[in-house]
């Protein structure tokens, strides 16, 4: 049945191409009409699973930022949220990936290749904000500091480091700004040319995901550049899928990843810290 199928197929494309019938609709103005842009400011990059409406209330809000390429992820969600998704994303700088459950680490690290913006922000699917400020401050602060490659809009965090593991600790900052040793998920600002410059990746060896952030916010201050905080001021649409859909899986994550981040990183925990009181001194200077 296969085979007959193809080659009914087969006939029908090739009545097609003889009759013209499929050129009618294409043509190069058409193609300049959709707008788009190869070198967009911004890119954001969704992470969902079974969150079309959440997607769709944050996409329509994106929108409203000039210059902005919008990234899904659709990570194994059910059909009926993939076709809502496909019928969301018609722009010309608006692109839908589907995966197979592949969670954040291999899903981020993929797409962070594929975005053309200066500046990417990683967000999930119950995030939420009032207007696009947060992207405006976030690009003001990488023009001011050069060394800037990550910039996190949630939370600031030391990496604690208790044998035999190694686990965030939030941390209260004290000004707008500041620089930290390590910063959460979401938003978590890539500038995409130090990114690719310096870190290349996100660490496949803490895949499928858990403390991959925070190994990348470390990795980051070893390759001489910086890490920062700053506040996005989001709120939460709704329970993220990671806490919905994986509250088992992440536990077992947290015992592999938790001592695999301490053996990497004990050894340069001083060294780190050390990087993150010098830039420090800088702000305001």
């Amino acid at each position: 049945m296969s085979n007959i199928s193809l080659l009914l197929n087969k006939l029908k494309l090739s009545l097609q191409k003889r009759t013209g019938v499929t050129q009618n609709n294409k043509s190069r103005e058409a193609w300049l009409a959709k707008g788009y842009n190869n070198e967009p400011l911004v890119t954001v990059i969704l992470q969902s699973h079974n969150k079309s409406l959440q997607v769709s209330h944050i996409v329509a809000k994106l929108r409203k930022h000039p210059a902005t390429e919008i990234i899904v992820i659709d990570d194994g969600s059910t059909p009926e949220h993939n076709q809502t998704l496909a019928k969301l994303l018609t722009g010309a700088n608006e692109f839908l990936l589907r995966c197979n459950d592949l969670y954040e680490n291999i899903t981020y690290d993929r797409t962070l290749r594929m975005a053309n913006g200066r500046y990417i922000a990683l967000l999930q699917d119950d995030d939420d904000f009032e207007s696009t400020d947060w992207i405006d401050e976030a690009v003001r602060y990488f023009e001011q500091y050069p060394r800037l490659g990550i910039l996190g809009g949630s939370g600031a965090l030391n990496i604690a480091f208790e044998a035999p593991r190694a686990f965030g600790k939030a941390i209260e900052p004290t000004r707008p700004f500041d620089f930290a040793m390590a910063v959460n998920r979401a938003p978590m600002w890539i500038n995409k040319e130090l990114y690719m410059q310096e870190l290349k990746h996100i660490d496949y060896l803490f895949a499928p995901f858990q403390y991959d952030d925070y190994e990348l916010c470390a990795r980051a201050w070893m390759c001489g550049l910086q890490v920062g905080w700053y506040d996005a001021r989001f709120k939460s649409l709704s329970a993220g899928g990671m806490r919905l859909w994986n509250r088992h899986f992440t536990q077992q994550q947290c015992a592999v990843n938790g001592p695999r981040l301490y053996n990497l990183y004990i050894g340069h925990k001083e060294e780190i810290e050390a990087r993150v009181k010098e830039a420090r001194g800088t702000i305001g200077n």
